[in-house]
Order: structure tokens, then C-alpha cells, then sequence
């Protein structure tokens, strides 16, 4: 069996305030999105934008977070191929003209649920009710986030920044990292761990075998408290509703706990330092209590406990994808 590996993206844009996608038809009658083999050399994000410009003319930017992948099979030449496609996202802005390439025979742009009908096969029409129901997520938290911004003015006796800082990462993540509030890096750059607890950060994240664009990162408070000092209780609970809003819309199956700010939030613990690496099943959710970055700065014979920690987020994932696989 021969195997390819190919990238494409779904297209999207908002006219007359609907949703549409764009799909090209083929010589034979079907429809498909904008795809082809990745080249060598070349990222499967590469591949998706150069399918994209060459198959419709279109220059677009994709989105950061989202990507999907299915396998299928096919005969060709009286060969089986086995092809693994990675599907990105990609909004379309303005009303750029739509230039075919000449192996399709047109285009057309439909409603999901047009899609839905009229898309011969199941896998794309799986990923596309996954996209719409990203974009739909995508929508709500964006509406959440302002309206969250807008707490300062609201609020009595607010001492902490008027910048919200936003969570960052894909909102079908599995895996939140819950820390405590943004410091003063991230107050000007509207980021989360972007500073020295955000690299070392980073690297907990790679030791758990994961990587930064595939979690979701996001603060208890997300707002730069003056002097970088710890939310107050008040605080916290201004901010709890907006949280826990964010966590039901992501769905994870798993937020790791970083520090006792967040592990006090979600768990009722305070002391971290004799709780650390304990797990905790709560409506659903799978929680991992660990040290905050920050404190393994701090001090340095922390990070082989936060390493640890992350080790063992490492195993609950690969523990879940055990279970989910069937023997």
C-alpha cells in the first residue's frame, strides 16, 4: 500500500449574516475543499495556504489553533493509497474574487447545512460539523471576552488593570493550564505566560508531550494585579463567573492547577507544596494540582517536583486515549 500525506482548509466567510463554505467541484460532479499532497520541504500549514492560492486565488492566513486529521483510502492505477489529510480553518475577509484552478470545474459557497446535503462523503462532512461547531465556540467566547473586559468598569473599588487578558489556544483543547493572573509583561501584550514563568512553562508542556498551540492557557483573574501581588478573595470572585463560563465552552477533559490561587479556586486546596501531583476527578473534569512556574523561578529545587507533575500529565493523557481506544 502506498502512503500520502496532504493538507487542506476549510474556508469560511459571514455575508448577509450567514455562514458560508466554500467548496470546488469536480469534473466528476463532487465536492471538496481546497487540498493537496504536501510537498517536501514543506509544513502541512505551508501545503494547506499554497493549495489554497492555487485551487481558488484566494490569500488567506489560518487559523492558529485549529487543525484536524482523517485517513482514508482509495484505488489508483489498481493501486491502494492510504492518504492522511490535515484540515486547517481559514476565515475570509473582505470580498476577494474567487479564481478556480483548471482541474475544477467551478465553486460554490454553501451554508453548513447546504454542506450537509449536498457533500458526498461522511469524513469531510464529520471534520465540517466540527469546524462549525469551533467557529460557533470561537463566536461565544469572543462574546464572552468582551463582555468580561467591561468588569473594570462595573465594578466598585477595582484596583487591579482594566486590560483583560484573554485565554490562548484551541477552544476543543483536552488539556487548560489554570494559573493565577497575568503579570506585567503580559498586561501590555494582552498575552498569557509570555515572560520567564511562560518559557519555563513551555517546557513543562513539551515534558508532558505536548505542544504550546495545542492547550489552552488561561488565568484565574485576567487581570495584571498592581505590584504583581496575589488576587485578593473579592477579586476572585468578580472574576469567577467569567472562568467558569470559559471552562464549560471549552470542554476539557483535563485543567492541570497551576499554584495555590488556582488549585484554591477549582479545589478548595491552599497548600500546594504537600498536595502537589494530586489528582482530583470533579464533574467530569480530571484536575492535576502542581507548582506554579513561577515558584520554581523562585526556587529552583521546585522544578524537579514540576517536572514530575508534568510527567504524570503526560501518563493521565495517555491513560485517556487507552481508554478511548477499543481493544
Amino acid at each position: 500500500m502506498k502512503f500520502e500525506y496532504s493538507a487542506g482548509a476549510f474556508v469560511y466567510r459571514n455575508k448577509d449574516g450567514k455562514r458560508q463554505y466554500l467548496f470546488l467541484k469536480s469534473e466528476e460532479g463532487w465536492l471538496g475543499i481546497p487540498k493537496g499532497h504536501i510537498e517536501k520541504g514543506e509544513t502541512a500549514e505551508q501545503a494547506a495556504m499554497r493549495e489554497i492560492r492555487e485551487e481558488s486565488g484566494l490569500e488567506v492566513a489560518l487559523d492558529k489553533f485549529f487543525r484536524d486529521k482523517f485517513s482514508y483510502w482509495f484505488v489508483f492505477n489498481n493501486e491502494k493509497i492510504h492518504k492522511d489529510l490535515t484540515v486547517f480553518l481559514a476565515k475570509l475577509e473582505g470580498k476577494p474574487k474567487v479564481t478556480i484552478s483548471e482541474e475544477h470545474a467551478g465553486f460554490k459557497w454553501l451554508t453548513y447545512d447546504q454542506s450537509m446535503k449536498q457533500l458526498k462523503y461522511r469524513n469531510l462532512k464529520g471534520i465540517l460539523k466540527r469546524v462549525d461547531d469551533y467557529i460557533n465556540r470561537q463566536e461565544r467566547m469572543e462574546g464572552l471576552n468582551l463582555e468580561y473586559a467591561e468588569l473594570p468598569n462595573r465594578t466598585d473599588g477595582w484596583d487591579l488593570s482594566k486590560t483583560l487578558v484573554p485565554g490562548e489556544g484551541p477552544l476543543d483543547a483536552e488539556v487548560v493550564l489554570l494559573g493565577q493572573a497575568p503579570g506585567r509583561n503580559e498586561d501590555i501584550q494582552r498575552r498569557p505566560f509570555i515572560g520567564v514563568s511562560g518559557r519555563l512553562l513551555d517546557q513543562m508542556i513539551q515534558v508532558a508531550g505536548l505542544k504550546r498551540d495545542r492547550v489552552y492557557i488561561l488565568s484565574t483573574v485576567q487581570f495584571f494585579p498592581p505590584e504583581n501581588r496575589a488576587p485578593t478573595d473579592e477579586e476572585i470572585e468578580w472574576c469567577r463567573p467569567f472562568l467558569m463560563r470559559q471552562i464549560k465552552m471549552i470542554k476539557p477533559k483535563i485543567v492541570v492547577l497551576l499554584g495555590s490561587v488556582a488549585s484554591k479556586e477549582m479545589l478548595g486546596i491552599a497548600n500546594v507544596m504537600s498536595e502537589h501531583g494530586k489528582v482530583a476527578e470533579k464533574e467530569g473534569i480530571t484536575y492535576l494540582v502542581t507548582i506554579h512556574p513561577a515558584a520554581a523561578i523562585r526556587m529552583k529545587k521546585f522544578t524537579p517536583l514540576l517536572e514530575d507533575d508534568f510527567r504524570k500529565l503526560r501518563d493521565l493523557i495517555q491513560g485517556k486515549k487507552e481508554r478511548k481506544t477499543p481493544a
